[in-house]
């Protein structure tokens, strides 16, 4: 019974960290359509209202950069910060903390 239950758990957990994903995924794709829609409308207010300086540039580009690392994130192009480095810090901390406390008493 136990290894049955710990399946499910386990199967829950994959669920739920695909679900995680997919949000993450939508959450990126939201940012971009974002992105291009507003910053076609500015680039369109600065040529149409003042063409001689081009402003629309800088909006445009630390948005972007924003986006570029929003989608490095998502899509775990640096794996070395990812999900399993996380979780090796969650554990490094946990283990410090009870060193710690195990070292007063």
């Amino acid at each position: 019974m136990g290894i049955i239950m710990e399946m499910n758990l386990s199967e829950e957990e994959r669920y739920i960290q695909a679900r995680k994903k997919v949000e993450n995924i939508k959450g990126f794709y939201g940012n971009l359509v974002a992105f291009i829609l507003v910053n076609a409308i500015l680039i369109f207010i600065n040529l149409y209202t003042s063409p001689s300086y081009l402003w629309f540039f800088w909006p445009l580009l630390w948005w972007g950069v924003g986006v570029i690392f929003h989608g490095l994130k998502v899509f775990e192009v640096f794996p070395g910060m990812g999900k399993e480095w996380e979780e090796r810090k969650i554990k490094e901390f946990m283990e410090k903390e009870k060193q710690n406390k195990n070292k007063w008493q």
